[in-house]
């Protein structure tokens, strides 16, 4: 990666927690980590050049760790951190993998960083970059269409909405409904019969409750369905699923001017497919991602 202009590194008793992709090995440029594992390196730390590297922004970590085939983690950095000047990366010479979370971790965390540093709606609707709306009642809705915005409805029947570049969308009652429509958003139902949908490129839509569904229809999207009795699917170029024992998994293979060419349908679990395993179908054939 080109280096860029960063802040300058400082020695601190700073200790930050951050959010960290990797590969599904746990590896990230061939450095091998693992949960609960810390590590510290000598030399220069700097932002994009040197150091162990993280993002304060959770949804930031998908900019270098696509859904699908990465792994994502709760981390802490400390020693000398150097921040870069053109998103929440942050480089540091220590480093502590504190736990897992997957992308409704991803989701979750960026609903809560984002209503914490934003300014909240008035209303259920909040239209500038970086702001925040809520919907806690029996049948709200709440709607970002913000850059960076979060949107987030709690009661059941609910339904979040963010539209910008990086937003986050989480509906967490029962039949909830969450739609990421920016680039690289992602979307979060964890109620039971919520439904969860990622429309633009290189987002991210899970589905955690029971009889949940999940959609990831843009580019290189992302779906994942990991309660009970649920369904994801993925019908965007080189998109992927996965998900949990007896849930449902459809998929759509597209050559390079975006026409369809092959569809799949199975379940995790049966058939060869393997449960809680990202796929992609590839010459009409499903093959682990």
């Amino acid at each position: 990666m080109a280096a860029r202009k960063t802040k300058t590194a400082e020695a601190t008793g700073e200790v930050i927690q951050t959010y960290k992709g990797f590969g599904l090995d746990w590896k990230c440029r061939d450095f091998q980590f693992e949960v609960g594992g810390e590590y510290e390196l000598a030399g220069e730390v700097a932002a994009c050049k040197a150091g162990f590297h993280a993002c304060e922004y959770p949804l930031d970590v998908l900019s270098y760790y696509p859904p699908g085939t990465s792994r994502y983690a709760l981390v802490e950095q400390s020693g000398d951190l150097s921040r870069h000047s053109g998103d929440s990366k942050v480089a540091s010479r220590r480093i502590k993998v504190v736990a897992e979370i997957g992308i409704p971790g991803l989701v979750k965390a960026a609903v809560e960083y984002t209503f914490k540093r934003a300014t909240p709606s008035n209303t259920s609707v909040a239209t500038a970059e970086r702001e925040s709306a809520s919907a806690t009642g029996y049948r709200g809705a709440a709607s970002a269409t913000g850059d960076q915005g979060a949107a987030s409805a709690t009661g059941d029947r609910g339904a979040a909405s963010a539209t910008g570049n990086w937003g986050a969308a989480s509906a967490t009652g029962y039949q909830g409904a969450a739609s990421a429509t920016g680039y690289r958003g992602a979307a979060s139902a964890t109620g039971d019969q919520g439904a969860a949908s990622a429309t633009g490129d290189r987002g991210a839509a899970s589905a955690t409750g029971n009889w949940g569904a999940a959609s990831a229809t843009g580019y290189r999207g992302a779906a994942s369905a990991t309660g009970n009795w649920g369904a994801a699917m993925s019908s965007g170029y080189a998109g992927k699923v996965m998900g949990k024992d007896g849930n449902a998994l459809f998929l759509v293979e597209r050559n390079d001017d975006y026409e369809i060419i092959a569809t799949w349908a199975g379940i995790a679990g049966r058939d060869g497919i393997k449960a809680d395993t990202w796929y992609t179908l590839r010459g009409g054939v499903p093959v682990e991602a």
